[in-house]
């Protein structure tokens, strides 16, 4: 099982770009785990948006964006470029730091 993980952060790095470790404090300095239940992140139970488990497994992204790693990126800066009328607000989430929450997002 250990050896599957670790395969499975790999593609999800390599997919993205991103390093996965760096994750969990973004996600709690851009106020993430207010609004969203995300795996392995204490404190992150939000019900406000959609639950961030299983993402690699789904075909879109917000309802709207084929899920590629550029688009969940994207979507991660800026969902409103996508989705206009999206609840998920602007954050300020840079690219670099948007590479390394989808790296954690499609590993989990």
């Amino acid at each position: 099982m250990a050896k599957a993980r670790l395969k499975q952060d790999a593609v999800a790095e390599a997919l993205t770009g991103g390093d996965l470790s760096l994750a969990p404090p973004i996600f709690r300095r851009y106020g993430c785990v207010g609004c969203h239940t995300i795996p392995g992140i204490a404190g992150a139970d939000g019900k406000v948006g959609g639950r961030l488990v299983g993402l690699s497994d789904q075909v879109y992204i917000g309802g709207v964006a084929n899920n590629t790693a550029d688009n969940l990126v994207a979507w991660i800066v800026l969902p409103q470029r996508f989705s206009p009328n999206s609840a998920m607000p602007a954050t300020g989430v840079t690219e670099s730091e948007a590479r390394h929450l989808a790296a954690y997002l499609y590993a989990h």
